[in-house]
């Protein structure tokens, strides 16, 4: 018979230990693993606009866009009130961010994104948070500002929810950004849950645009790229009525020079190009449409201005978002506009200001004042120069009239 082997003292004990250590580090495997799984079914994608105007220079000017009444739903949150007006100029206007995600199951997330040199104004559903948090009449907007930034906590993904969305009688392009297929989220806020089909939001910057544009002597426009990187796609569109132009350039480097697009159509040609190179950068058909059934009517509105894709390292430096667990993959598509004073604008805006013309005046709407200043500040004749500054004491009278503001 085998003799048997005694085990040392304390043996016993040790290999318990060891077991125990053993089985433990199996269930953080295997929790890893189904986190890591979680995250591996999670994707966002998210698109937005950055509006600026060019100046004499071609430099993005300090201009007010709240100067207008809000085309949001009652139901939008804002900064502090829907009655906070502080001086809210800035060089960039952040136009409706939506963030979509797509996941096979339930699932929770965290959002975190904040605006460099700048204030996010507007946003639905709630916020967990928001900075800055002091009160509204302390808020100095200027260069100077921390960055402002909202937070989303345990956002809830609820797959094949069929929940109705909230939606008010009025009109507003904030609904067709829901006519996509990403899975709809929840978010708990004091007055009860909110549903919608994605996270949204605005603000204000004074950061510098990513694009500068020149006008020359004969008519055309010298652009500067100063991201650093190749721009994917830009376009100098013009409308004056119902004809419409375009010219694009490809892979834009440091610079180039336009001349003015020829007016030739409606602007259908260009709704298509700029469809196409939506879902070039990343977004889903129905993504591309809902981004382009938003913004196509303003895009492509009275007057010129440059359209172009924002590189991806501006918008990640500019707005960087963080999302908790990280999803697969994180697409974002923003879109640039630069207003453009030409001189078709700029005669078109003095000839409606000799003859007390208000319906063409009001077609550039929030762009108005902005645009009298830099006319103003190229003015020689003292005339017109008066005519100007007696509008720049009402820009906006005609516009709040006919949106009846009580």
């Amino acid at each position: 018979m085998r003799a048997r082997q005694d085990v040392p003292k304390g043996g016993y004990e040790w290999i318990v230990r060891a077991y125990r250590v053993f089985a433990w580090l199996s269930l953080c495997l295997v929790l890893a693993g189904n986190a890591k799984g979680q995250e591996a079914d999670l994707v966002a994608h998210e698109w937005g606009t950055f509006t600026s105007i060019a100046g004499n220079a071609g430099t993005a000017v300090q201009w007010y866009p709240w100067a207008v009444p809000s085309d949001l739903p009652k139901f939008v949150e804002h900064f502090q009130s829907s009655n906070f007006k502080p001086n809210l100029s800035g060089t960039i206007r952040m136009e409706t961010p939506v963030l979509y995600f797509y996941s096979p199951r339930e699932a929770r997330v965290s959002v975190h994104v904040s605006f460099s040199k700048g204030l996010i104004t507007e946003w639905y559903p709630h916020v967990t948070r928001y900075t800055p948090s002091g009160n509204a009449r302390s808020v100095s907007f200027n260069e100077r500002e921390a960055d402002g930034s909202v937070t989303w906590d345990s956002i809830e993904l609820r797959p094949g929810d069929e929940s109705s969305l909230l939606r008010e009688k009025e009109e507003s392009r904030y609904y067709a950004a829901r006519a996509t297929a990403s899975t709809p989220v929840q978010v708990s806020s004091p007055a009860g849950p909110q549903q919608e089909k994605f996270l949204f939001y605005r603000g204000v910057s004074w950061e510098s645009s990513p694009v500068t544009a020149r006008l020359l002597d004969n008519g055309s426009v010298h652009i500067e790229n100063v991201t650093g990187e190749p721009l994917a796609r830009l376009f100098l569109f013009e409308r004056r009525g119902n004809a419409a132009g375009f010219r694009v350039v490809s892979e834009l480097g440091e610079r180039a020079t336009l001349e003015m697009p020829v007016l030739k159509d409606s602007g259908a040609e260009a709704t298509e190009a700029i469809l196409s190179v939506l879902m070039e950068q990343g977004l889903h058909p129905d993504e591309a449409r809902a981004m382009l059934d938003t913004w196509k009517d303003s895009w492509l509105e009275e007057g010129t201005r440059l359209l172009y894709v924002v590189p991806n390292s501006f918008v990640n430096r500019v707005l960087p978002l963080s999302i908790s667990p990280a999803p697969r993959e994180v697409t974002r598509v923003f879109i640039g506009r630069l207003e453009l004073v030409s001189m078709k604008t700029r005669t078109e805006i003095e000839q409606a200001l000799a003859k007390g013309d208000e319906t063409t005046l009001s077609r550039y709407n929030r762009f108005l004042e902005p645009m009298l200043q830099i006319i103003l500040q190229r003015e020689s004749d003292p005339l017109k120069a008066a005519l100007i500054r007696r509008r720049l004491e009402r820009p906006y009278l005609p516009l709040l009239a006919q949106a009846q503001i009580p």
